[in-house]
C-alpha cells in the first residue's frame, strides 16, 4: 500500500523483521510513532534499533512488525 505520510512524501506500508528493517523506517509502539535512526546487530540475528527519539528497541530475529518505509524518488 502506498500513501502520503505527513509532509507529503510517499510511504509503503510493509513488513519488517530484523533482517529487513533499515533506517528511516517508521514503526508505531504503542501509539507512539518512531522512526528508526540507527541499529545494531545482535547475537543470534536480533538488531537493536534507535530511535530519532533516542529510545532503543531490541528484536529478536523472528520479531515481525509492521513499518512504514519512505519511498525513494527517482
Amino acid at each position: 500500500m502506498r500513501a502520503p505520510a505527513p509532509g507529503g512524501a510517499l510511504v509503503s506500508s510493509i513488513e519488517v523483521t530484523a533482517a529487513t528493517v533499515q533506517r528511516r523506517d517508521i514503526i508505531q509502539l504503542g501509539g507512539q510513532v518512531c522512526r528508526v535512526r540507527d541499529l545494531f546487530q545482535l547475537p543470534h540475528g536480533a538488531k537493536q534499533l534507535v530511535f530519532e527519539s533516542g529510545e532503543l528497541l531490541a528484536i529478536h530475529s523472528r520479531t515481525r512488525l509492521t513499518a512504514l518505509r519512505p519511498l525513494r524518488r527517482r
